[in-house]
């Protein structure tokens, strides 16, 4: 379990990153006039990270609900899960609150460097 959830871990941090990116590369896209540099660089940021953000997004789906299945969790916290990567900022929290759920559910996945009180 503890290296799904190191997977897991590593996954949302990417897949947020690219979305922040590809937000980044839309507004760019589409919030400037036609034709200036960062326009220019806002359509190319956003074809190229929307192709990575897609296969790694599909592996975290399946990371995603693998690690869901064995930890028991409802349907709806998986989709609840798999939406938050496809929504800016939102995975960030959501893979917050994963770990903090999962750290409760499995205490051998606590960090044993931590200080608890």
């Amino acid at each position: 379990m503890r290296k799904l959830f190191t997977v897991y871990r590593v996954l949302a941090l990417v897949v947020g990153l690219l979305l922040l990116a590809l937000t980044l590369g839309m507004v760019l896209k589409y919030g400037l006039a036609e034709g200036g540099d960062l326009q220019v660089f806002g359509d190319e940021l956003t074809a190229v990270v929307a192709l990575i953000h897609g296969w790694v997004y599909v592996v975290y789906v399946v990371v995603a609900f693998l690690l869901s299945r064995r930890a028991g969790w409802s349907l709806q916290f998986l989709v609840v899960m798999l939406l938050a990567g496809l929504v800016p900022v939102l995975i960030f929290w959501v893979e917050h609150n994963v770990a903090s759920r999962l750290r409760t559910e499995h205490p051998e996945l606590r960090d044993p460097d931590r200080v608890t009180g």
